[in-house]
């Protein structure tokens, strides 16, 4: 049986047909795309970053315990407004832990932080534009209503910084944050809807993040 960092494990965490599954053929679109607002970057990006930094934040370097939460599937695509594939991008994600604590030393409840859970990963986009991570599905901390943080950078300059919340949540009415995108709320809200056919009441999320002018481009 392979083990958690096995070859073929980290195999299909890199190029996951569960993943491509997801992605529409990419191609010119005849009007532009809207851009992924912008939003906070928070003051709990991870002060001491782990070793591992994989796409997978439920298993911890060679640990057999994964971390406590809901499993969710993260898939989507990284485009520019004319709807093309960014390649060679690094996604990062961070989030709480099932116990709404950051991997940050100023985090509320830092004894109680999930040491099984990653909470930051990087994944680098293929041909497509595509990313996926497994993760768990983020829980509300004081002040805030359940979110993602994702940021993209090209070229080794950061080019977005932005915030995924969770559709219908009864919590994003009341976080400022959330309020102030007005009618963009859409464009960084996913449904976290039940996975086909898991038996650990999995979840799907699909977010595409689409940029504005690229270091390349510019």
């Amino acid at each position: 049986m392979a083990g958690p960092n096995t070859p073929h494990r980290r195999q299909f965490l890199q190029s996951s047909a569960f993943a491509a599954a997801a992605f529409a053929t990419p191609g010119l679109l005849a009007e532009q795309l809207s851009q992924t607002p912008r939003l906070t970057e928070g003051p709990f990006y991870p002060d001491n970053l782990p070793l591992d930094t994989d796409n997978d934040l439920l298993i911890l370097n060679d640990k057999l315990t994964p971390a406590v939460g809901q499993i969710t599937h993260l898939s989507g695509r990284v485009l520019d407004m004319k709807g093309n594939p960014v390649r060679n991008a690094v996604v990062e994600i961070w989030q709480v832990d099932g116990n709404g604590v950051y991997l940050h030393s100023r985090s509320g409840g830092n004894g109680e932080r999930d040491k099984n859970f990653q909470g930051f990963g990087r994944f680098l986009t293929g041909k497509k534009g595509d990313y996926y991570f497994r993760t768990v599905k983020p829980v509300p901390y004081p002040g805030r209503t359940p979110h993602i943080h994702v940021a993209v950078n090209q070229n080794g300059k950061r080019q977005l910084t932005t915030q995924l919340f969770i559709d219908g949540h009864e919590q994003n009415a009341r976080d400022g944050i959330y309020r102030s995108l007005g009618d963009k709320r859409s464009l960084v809200t996913s449904k976290f809807a039940p996975l086909e056919g898991s038996k650990l009441k999995e979840l799907e999320a699909k977010f595409d993040i689409i940029l504005g002018v690229t270091p390349a481009e510019a």
